[in-house]
Parts: C-alpha cells; sequence; structure tokens
C-alpha cells in the first residue's frame, strides 16, 4: 500500500479550514484533527482561557508542539490555528511533512463568520474587528503564500464544494 499523505489547511480565522477539512478527510478517508481542539484536549481548557493564564506567547508554544506531534502521523487532515505560520518551526513542519493548502478568504468574509464567535481571543478586544483582521491579513498571508502548495479561495463556496476543489488539486 502506497504511504498516505498528510494535508494541512492554513488560513486566516473564518476561513472554513476545520469544516472544510472535516469534509476533505471523510472523503479522502483520513483521519481529521483540529489543532485548537486538540491543545483543547490536552489543556483540559478551552483557547480562551490559555490566552487569558498564558497569553499568546504561552499559548503558540503549546500550538507549535501539538502542531509537531500531530504533523508526525500519517494520512491526517490537520486544520491549523490562524496564526500557526508565524512560527518558522511550525512552517518548516508543515512544508517537509504534507502538502499544505492556503484558504484564501476575504476580510469581508472572515468578519462575516466571526462576527458572533466568542471564541477568537484576538477578536475578543476593544479594537474594531475588521481592524484586526486586516493587520493579522497583512502579517499573516505572505507566510501562508510562503509555505502552501496549493491556494484555494473559499469566498462564495460551500465547503464540501472548497473540498472538492482541494482534491482536484491534488495529486494523490
Amino acid at each position: 500500500m502506497a504511504e498516505k499523505r498528510n494535508i494541512f489547511l492554513v488560513g486566516p480565522m473564518g476561513a472554513g479550514k476545520s469544516t472544510i477539512g472535516r469534509h476533505l478527510a471523510e472523503q479522502l478517508h483520513l483521519e481529521f484533527f483540529d489543532s485548537d481542539q486538540e491543545i483543547e484536549r490536552r489543556t483540559g481548557a478551552d483557547i480562551a482561557w490559555v490566552f487569558d493564564i498564558e497569553g499568546e506567547e504561552g499559548f503558540r508554544r503549546r500550538e507549535e508542539t501539538v502542531i509537531s506531534d500531530l504533523t508526525e502521523m500519517q494520512g491526517i487532515v490537520l486544520a491549523t490555528g490562524g496564526g500557526s505560520v508565524i512560527s518558522k518551526d511550525v512552517r518548516n513542519k508543515l512544508s517537509a511533512r504534507g502538502i499544505v493548502v492556503y484558504l484564501e478568504t476575504p476580510i469581508e468574509k472572515q468578519v462575516a463568520r466571526t462576527q458572533r464567535d466568542k471564541k477568537r481571543p484576538l477578536l475578543q478586544t476593544e479594537e474594531d474587528p475588521r481592524e484586526v483582521l486586516e493587520r493579522l491579513s497583512e502579517e499573516r498571508v505572505p507566510l501562508y503564500e510562503e509555505v502552501s502548495d496549493i491556494v484555494v479561495r473559499t469566498d462564495e463556496q460551500s465547503a464540501k464544494v472548497v473540498a472538492n476543489q482541494i482534491i482536484e488539486k491534488l495529486d494523490f
């Protein structure tokens, strides 16, 4: 049997990494993981609590460990946290251990998809969410582009359609 390949989804919050990842894993008969959910499972606390207690730096250290562990597996689809690509170590591991798919999403879609979500610590500030998302986009888009093998836009399409587009572009 051929070696199973990994697919790693990167992109901003609100891109649909978890939802698309589940569809992708189901269609390809791979196991699905979400790095944020794995952090919550390991800590027994939600992401917001980890941010409150350990700050973003502590959260990023946990995220690096989780992504390192998960990317050593074979035959998985992994939805990464939007900021995970900040770490050069994470980018290197993603690139070396699987196919990286960047889910490109316009700011307007991110705002719409995250406006009622209280589980996004970086948006739970006094600052306007659109301004936060624009600042994060400036910082992270070049990193998403650097690490990705495939880029797929998620604009007006359903998660299932995006998953199918990814499958078409994979050379499995």
